[in-house]
């Protein structure tokens, strides 16, 4: 049988998966500038490569449809799916497509909604609605006859052989367990089998404030096959300093899939932002890396334009735009957590 290969976000994209938001309860109070958001998000996609969008149906595309012309989006690369979903997180409901051999393949990671909530039936569709309309086969995932649960949003990998994950995510005893009795070994054996990861770098907590309990796309990112970029708070006051000090410490120490040492960019952390008597989990390190450009999310920050300015140098090749997602965070995640790329 062929070997598995998870492509590298920066590897060359059919185009990206999105939903149209639909659900309010996601964004309470904020429902109606999400929608706009949205639109410029999609905007700013489509200039550059195809958008995967999911809508409801015929009279939700055509809602849509007259969102973007408004805003006059590039129309000729939005590619419209239907199907009702619970929510908009492409990320983590959405398939994963691997590389198998030359051909690609569509993955299934049985979405639980973050073994959180209990309105997910919807979006347990989404794989195989993507993976018809792509003409990709579908695989649901399993281990030992039993199906797997991980989300996009918990793995991040270099497209050579190695992973970054979260034990908080992934590994913790009683708090939105996806995987009941799940060590390690158990799923390297899994990254092995369905990405053809042979080194897994595992970090501690993620920050605080996130709703998927440690996901790795609001920690620590790869921007090249041996560089990775990640989150640090400057206030040793904030809850999120020491988490974020041994997750760096724990890099300086990690090796990648060959041996040698992973090249480490240090991303500030944006000011505290609180909503409705929440801390929000915003952070820089939620960017998307598309064909010719990144995108990132802006909170309205003094560190916006430093943080902008860092990520500028990992990407010499593509432009990094700021996306205003001051709105966005309000439910618990932006840019990376609301799209799939979609591999050649």
């Amino acid at each position: 049988m062929a070997a598995r290969r998870f492509p590298a976000e920066w590897e060359e994209q059919q185009g990206l998966l999105l939903c149209f938001p639909h659900n309010g309860k996601d964004w309470p109070g904020k429902f109606g500038a999400i929608q706009w958001v949205f639109v410029e998000f999609i905007k700013k996609v489509a200039a550059v490569e195809t958008v995967f969008l999911l809508v409801e149906d015929k009279a939700h595309q055509e809602k849509v449809t007259e969102l973007l012309e408004i805003a006059t989006v590039k129309m000729e690369n939005v590619s419209f799916l239907f199907q009702k979903t619970n929510r908009s997180w492409m990320r983590d409901s959405g398939p994963i497509i691997v590389k198998n051999g030359d051909q690609r393949e569509a993955l299934n990671f049985n979405f639980n909604a973050w073994a959180k909530y209990k309105n997910f039936k919807l979006d347990k569709k989404t794989p195989s609605t993507v993976a018809e309309h792509l003409g990709i086969p579908l695989t649901k995932v399993t281990y030992k006859g039993k199906p797997v649960v991980l989300e996009g949003g918990a793995l991040e990998v270099n497209g050579k052989g190695t992973l970054v994950t979260s034990e908080e995510c992934l590994l913790h005893p009683s708090i939105q367990v996806r995987n009941a009795g799940f060590t390690k070994a158990d799923y390297e054996a899994v990254f092995k089998e369905y990405f053809g990861v042979t080194n897994t770098i595992w970090l501690g907590d993620g920050i605080l404030g996130d709703d998927t309990h440690g996901h790795i796309d609001d920690l620590c990112r790869f921007v090249n096959a041996d560089t990775v970029i990640t989150v640090i708070e400057e206030d040793k006051n904030h809850k999120n300093y020491a988490p974020l000090q041994d997750n760096l410490r724990r890099l300086k120490k990690a090796k990648l899939e060959e041996g040698s040492p992973l090249k480490i960019v240090e991303l500030p952390m944006p000011g505290i932002i609180h909503f409705d008597g929440l801390e929000l989990p915003a952070s820089y390190a939620n960017f998307l890396i598309l064909n010719k450009v990144v995108l990132m999310p802006t909170f309205n920050d003094p560190k916006d334009r430093i943080a902008l300015d860092i990520l500028q140098g990992c990407f010499p090749n593509r432009t990094v735009i700021g996306i205003s997602s001051i709105d966005l965070i309000w439910g618990f995640g932006t840019l990376h957590c609301l799209s799939q790329q979609i591999p050649l």
